[in-house]
């Protein structure tokens, strides 16, 4: 006994029922082509204003480019670095905000040119017709289309709309912006092509391309965006891929104008170059600056000693020296030479050293070899300073200025700052000591001048001063004449492997067509994933073979779901499904009565789990087919906390049971004839305050016998079993117990309680009636009304039934699709 309960709670425990999670799923079909008919209209629409987006690409290349000038007879020296660490600058430069700012000033990408479609504007960018030459240090308004309509001979009319009082707009030669007080509204103003616009929003020449003829009322527009905007846009957009860490680099833009992608990322390339060969010829640079000036120094000290020279030998008369003068004057030469290159030489370092303490950037630094400085420490380090001022100012741009890149490099520089102070002492002091050695050496040769007569000694000494000039001029001017070639010879280190272009490039977006194919699926998944959670969350009974599943009582009969108002249905219309259906649960008791050898007056009691399932419905209709078979059949209520019997019969509820019970009244005076032949009822009475007490007192046993002697066929209107014990001590007086359940109505967990009992042995010859089946509902299986289970079985051909087809309104099939 104990394994057939564990039986049956396993049974009524509730489960996904994939069957009905199907049928349920096949009911929502009109579901599925709502969903997916607005998936597919949402998607269309998606389609046609889509602009379709493009990746487009450049490669370069990072190399060391060495300069083919340099030789080692090549007094002037540079360093050029090498490949190492120059992707990762190179990488760094290109996420720079002040290349980004080259690249859009110099394609003006802050000007867009737009065409209206059927749902925006589009950038037509070279396609379009119309340029625009912005007047220098002028304002424009952004974020305002500036609409272009073009007139006959040559003329255009500008119009533009305000809808606020005030409009930014931004000088783009100073980038500066300013607010503007504008008149609500749209203004207008013809123009002739070629004209100079004077507005306060717009200041230029509006012209046309070369070879481009626009047809007459063709409408364009001009807007102009905020350049920080613009720049932040691109810079975003720029993706840098460095495969594998090699030297090659691999820029890409995603946007939706191909022409715009290939100008962008070809100019990028360009000014990259341009900025990174300027870098590298940085040094060259600063020198021919500081070679420039010194040249334009010495240049005019030549043409006074010149001068000088010339007034002086035709004032006196003298052109020539004597062979002595010429000897003791080319070998002073050659002493003031030497002591010039010393004096040039300290007063290099003496520069240097001052400009190492005063200065944070060391950019400027001219080369050494200006000065004839070939000392191999004092070169090194003041190329490798140079390459960490020049690293330094790259990061200037994209670092914050609190990061520890700084701190590493000022490091860097201050330790080699060090090392350079003491080269220099011990340098210049070397240089000293030469120098005073020189100055002795001059001061011999000027003792033998002084032995030479006094005009001698005035031209030997005007004319050593003109010779130094002129060597110290040659030799600036052979160094200026080689950093010119140096530096017109140097060449990027990047080279260009492919260029952006546009080559049939495909958009990279979905294609349009297949989003229809998600369309789709969108909208198949929501009525099925509402069908799953309608069937996973559905705890009541939908058809007889979950039924069956659930229970191990059997089922006795199926009866249809009654459209009428009235619970008579067999009487009113004896030949419906549902009259044959009640006459198959008939059949059935009669053959378990047969079977159990049950002889004279049976007593069949309805029952259920809760009120609302058809226990009254089925109780009177179970009695009216009774009676309609010719045996004598009575209806007893005996529910007496909600009586229901009386309303279908039109009889009053005034007397009944309870009299009885209580000694009030007798059988005839509680006994109602009804409109069916054959059949009394006894209603319930009034509504008692003990029913339970009444239902268990001997006049109950009294009443029981009077009706087995008096009638064939008892049938018993209980209360439901799940609400209230009175139906359990009823059960004594029936020979069957009719359990009623209702389709979409009873739960399945209101079946542990009857499983229960029945697996204990407290209810007896115990069958179970589906009530309320609909053959053509959501989750039918084939049932047929007639259908017979349990003890006894029923048949019936449809050919007599009567057509319970009803014509339901459009409200009502709604509800009955949604239910």
């Amino acid at each position: 006994m104990e394994e057939e309960f564990e039986i049956a709670e396993s049974q009524s425990q509730a489960s996904f029922d994939v069957k009905a999670f199907l049928i349920r799923v096949l009911s929502y079909w009109k579901l599925f082509l709502l969903f997916i008919g607005v998936g597919v209209f949402v998607v269309y629409q998606q389609n046609i204003r889509k602009q379709q987006s493009y990746r487009l690409s450049t490669q370069i290349s990072i190399e060391e480019e060495s300069n083919p000038l340099f030789t080692s007879t090549t007094s002037l020296t540079f360093n050029w670095g090498g490949v190492s660490g120059k992707v990762q600058t190179i990488m760094t430069s290109l996420r720079s905000r002040s290349i980004h700012e080259k690249v859009v000033d110099n394609l003006e990408f802050y000007i867009t040119y737009l065409k209206q479609s059927r749902f925006r504007k589009d950038d037509i960018y070279k396609s379009s017709p119309i340029r625009i030459n912005l007047t220098p240090n002028t304002n424009q308004v952004l974020n305002h289309p500036i609409k272009i309509t073009i007139l006959e001979s040559n003329k255009f009319q500008l119009s533009v709309n305000f809808e606020s009082n005030i409009a930014r707009t931004q000088n783009f030669s100073s980038k500066k912006r300013s607010n503007l007080d504008v008149s609500i509204g749209e203004f207008t103003k013809q123009f002739t092509l070629g004209d100079t616009i004077s507005l306060p929003y717009i200041n230029g020449v509006v012209y046309l391309e070369e070879d481009r003829a626009p047809n007459v009322n063709d409408e364009f527009f001009i807007k102009f965006s905020d350049f920080d905007a613009v720049v932040a846009k691109y810079r975003n957009k720029l993706v840098i891929d460095n495969p594998r860490n090699s030297p090659t680099l691999n820029l890409s833009i995603v946007d939706v104008n191909k022409e715009k992608i290939v100008d962008y990322l070809n100019e990028t390339v360009s000014v990259l170059s341009e900025d990174q060969l300027n870098r590298k010829n940085q040094f060259v640079t600063n020198t021919i600056e500081f070679i420039d000036n010194q040249l334009d120094r010495v240049k005019s000290q030549l043409t006074l000693n010149a001068d000088s020279l010339n007034n002086y030998k035709q004032k006196n008369r003298i052109f020539d020296l004597t062979n002595e003068s010429v000897a003791i004057n080319s070998k002073l030469t050659l002493l003031e030479t030497d002591k010039d290159d010393l004096n040039r030489k300290l007063a290099y370092y003496k520069s240097l050293e001052t400009y190492l303490k005063t200065s944070n950037s060391f950019t400027d630094v001219p080369s050494p070899s200006i000065s004839g400085i070939d000392e191999a420490n004092i070169v090194s380090n003041i190329n490798k300073i140079n390459a960490l001022s020049v690293q330094k100012s790259k990061y200037g741009s994209t670092v914050r200025k609190d990061a520890t890149i700084f701190s590493d490099l000022n490091r860097e520089i201050e330790g080699l700052k060090l090392v350079l102070f003491e080269n220099i002492n011990s340098a210049s002091n070397e240089l000293i000591r030469e120098q005073q050695l020189i100055n002795n050496k001059i001061a011999i040769e000027d003792a033998k001048i002084r032995k030479l007569p006094k005009a001698q000694q005035k031209l030997f000494d005007i004319q050593r001063q003109y010779t130094l000039s002129e060597k110290t001029y040659n030799t600036f001017l052979a160094k200026r004449g080689e950093a010119d070639i140096i530096k017109s010879a140097s060449v990027s280190d990047i080279v260009i492997i492919d260029s952006a272009k546009d080559t049939g490039a495909t958009p990279i977006d979905l294609k349009l067509s297949s989003r229809y194919l998600f369309a789709i699926v969108g909208g198949i998944l929501p009525p099925l994933l509402l069908a799953f959670l309608l069937t996973f969350f559905d705890n009541k009974l939908h058809n007889p073979q979950v039924l069956e599943k659930l229970s191990n009582i059997p089922l006795l009969g199926v009866v249809g779901k009654n459209d009428l108002e009235n619970n008579m249905i067999v009487h009113l219309k004896p030949k419906s499904t549902i009259a044959e259906g009640f006459r198959s649960i008939r059949s059935s008791l009669q053959y378990f009565y047969k079977k159990n050898n049950l002889e004279g007056s049976k007593t069949v009691m309805v029952t259920s789990s809760v009120s609302g399932e058809g226990k009254t419905f089925c109780s009177i209709n179970i009695a009216t087919v009774f009676a309609m078979s010719g045996k004598k059949a009575v209806l007893v209520g005996l529910d007496l906390r909600k009586p229901k019997i009386f309303g279908d019969f039109e009889i009053e509820n005034d007397i009944g049971v309870v009299n009885y019970l209580i000694g009030q009244k007798g059988f005839d005076e509680v006994i109602q004839k009804t409109k069916v032949p054959n059949l009394d009822v006894i209603t319930s009475g009034p509504i008692p305050p003990n029913p339970s007490e009444l239902l268990m007192n001997d006049k109950m046993d009294e009443m029981m016998d009077y009706l087995k002697n008096t009638y064939d066929y008892i049938v018993l209107d209980t209360p439901p079993i799940g609400l209230v014990a009175d139906a359990l001590e009823l059960t004594d007086y029936a020979d069957a117990t009719i359990y009623v359940v209702r389709q979409d109505y009873t739960k399945k967990g209101m079946l542990n309680l009857i499983n229960t009992k029945y697996s204990k042995g407290e209810i007896e010859n115990l069958s179970f009636v589906y009530n309320g089946y609909n053959q053509k509902g959501k989750y039918g299986y084939g049932y047929g009304y007639g259908y017979g289970y349990g003890y006894g079985y029923g048949s019936y051909g449809n050919g007599y039934n009567e057509d319970e087809s009803n014509k339901k309104s459009i409200i009502n099939r709604i509800k009955t699709f949604f239910s």
